[in-house]
């Protein structure tokens, strides 16, 4: 396995399962070089044996380094973000719910949910674009969404990129975050409006936007029902003192990306 056939996986389970406008967008913003994938984001609870560090093990294998941490307190997340030796691999955003500071209830359905995966089921890299390994209801996924629409999320879709981003340093037609947004609203495209159209500024290193999530079918146990997937993001990187682009991501913006896949 290789950085780029994991991504190309990844990419082909996002488009086909979770975000399918994102082949669209993608066109959309295509120039002569192709576009150059920032970083992807995957979801996980904070229980064995599906654990943010069991998310990170094959990345870790292909090279990817531990780069910073992350606390989203009002979600009730903690987050880790990994990258390659070689700049031109996406970075990995890995996020888990905290599933104790949770609800009873919440509590129950999940550890019910992860009860029925396998250690051996997490291993490898293909369960990473692999979808969901357990069983859900439709008022499981309902309980779940009244208090965590991260963990409704994540029980609904299981393993797969919850979005790929568009790196705006590489355009050439576009110079900022908002410019990308104006364009793509104009094609028809709903931006995510939460802390603003674009997250973060110039002063912290990084801008982001997003699409909000598509909304796609997916099957439960006891019927099929259309909910929030995934999103496609935008991220312009500012440079550091050392004339580096800065690497890392800012809380505060990533906390209102999550919200991307919120219910519209």
């Amino acid at each position: 396995m290789t950085p780029s056939i994991l991504f190309q996986s990844l990419w082909q389970d996002y488009t086909s399962r979770l975000c399918p406008s994102a082949g669209n967008v993608h066109k959309l913003l295509q120039e002569d070089e192709p576009l150059i994938n920032d970083h992807i984001a995957l979801r996980t609870f904070n229980l064995e044996p599906v654990s943010l560090a069991v998310l990170a093990k094959p990345f870790l294998e292909l090279g990817y380094e531990e780069a910073g941490d992350y606390l989203f307190e009002s979600k009730k997340l903690v987050a880790k973000h990994f990258q390659h030796p070689d700049p031109n691999q996406p970075k990995v955003f890995i996020s888990q719910l905290k599933v104790e500071e949770c609800s009873s209830e919440l509590q129950r359905i999940v550890k019910q949910l992860v009860a029925q995966v396998e250690a051996q089921e997490m291993q490898g890299f293909e369960f990473l674009y692999s979808g969901r390994p357990w069983q859900l209801t439709q008022q499981e996924y309902r309980v779940l969404a009244k208090e965590s629409e991260y963990a409704a999320w994540l029980a609904a879709h299981g393993y797969g990129a919850n979005h790929f981003t568009v790196s705006v340093n590489q355009l050439n037609q576009f110079d900022e975050v908002q410019q990308v947004n104006d364009y793509l609203k104009a094609t028809g495209f709903l931006i995510n409006q939460s802390g603003g159209e674009v997250k973060g500024s110039a002063e912290v290193l990084l801008e982001q936007s997003s699409t909000m999530a598509d909304r796609v079918n997916v099957d439960f146990d006891d019927g099929v029902v259309q909910i929030p997937g995934g999103f496609y993001e935008f991220a312009k990187r500012y440079p550091m003192a050392n004339g580096d682009l800065y690497p890392g991501f800012v809380a505060a913006s990533a906390d209102k990306i999550f919200e991307s896949t919120d219910n519209q």
